[in-house]
């Protein structure tokens, strides 16, 4: 078994989103987000997975393929299906969440 804090030593930064990898193997990978107020995740695809998102801190505006925005906070968890189009944006406050998706495509920290 591991175990792994979700709530400890969260990394912003100033730039840009920060997408740390928490665990990745051949079957998936969990990733744990953090953005600054302000900061966005552009409209992207996982192609090859559905993703979940767990929202841990702050509250943050989500789009699916409807590219509707709807904010969701902590303890919210998103469904997006395979292929589907999202975006993630916050405006007022810190957001944290993480994402979970199956299968690992070439990645550079995977390489």
């Amino acid at each position: 078994m591991q175990a792994i804090s979700l709530h400890d030593n969260w990394v912003f930064h100033d730039d840009n989103p920060y997408a740390e990898p928490l665990f990745v193997n051949e079957n998936g990978r969990i990733l744990r987000f953090t953005l600054k107020p302000g900061q966005s995740v552009q409209e992207h695809t996982a192609p090859n997975s559905p993703v979940y998102i767990v929202v841990l801190k702050g509250e943050g505006l989500f789009s699916g393929d409807d590219n509707q925005e709807e904010r969701f906070g902590p303890g919210a968890l998103l469904i997006f299906d395979t292929a589907e189009p999202h975006a993630i944006r916050t405006d007022g406050e810190e957001l944290v969440f993480v994402a979970f998706l199956h299968g690992v495509p070439e990645a550079p920290w995977h390489r």
